[in-house]
């Protein structure tokens, strides 16, 4: 799912309106064989020339994942109006729901019930 309609891998350090090197897509493998993984499909993507540029997306073994600031956390379902939400991530959610229809729940795990933030 990750290399669907939730973000666009072909930007280098931006998502859409949002620019920065922490807007880069990234993935962080716990494991070499991860990272293998991640660079085989990455250059499997790429050689089917799925996306409309080549894959930018970064593999960083040994890097840190930091999670973001708590006002960060859980955003979308604790702010469903606010305007960034409804304009920019709303329609990825429609589609994600139209593409990954048995993946799709209508409730999500949130980050400050899992304790995936601390």
């Amino acid at each position: 799912m990750y290399f669907s309609v939730a973000h666009d891998p072909t930007q280098l350090n931006r998502q859409g309106p949002d620019t920065g090197t922490q807007y880069r897509s990234t993935i962080f493998p716990k494991s070499d064989e991860q990272a293998r993984v991640a660079k085989a499909y990455i250059e499997q993507l790429n050689k089917a020339r799925v996306f409309d540029a080549a894959i930018v997306t970064t593999i960083e073994p040994d890097k840190t994942f930091y999670p973001a600031e708590g006002y960060h956390q859980d955003f979308l379902t604790n702010n469903p109006g606010y305007p960034y939400i409804v304009y920019n991530d709303m329609p990825k959610i429609e589609n994600l729901k139209t593409i990954f229809p048995k993946d799709y729940r209508d409730k999500p795990i949130l980050v400050a019930q899992a304790g995936l933030g601390e």
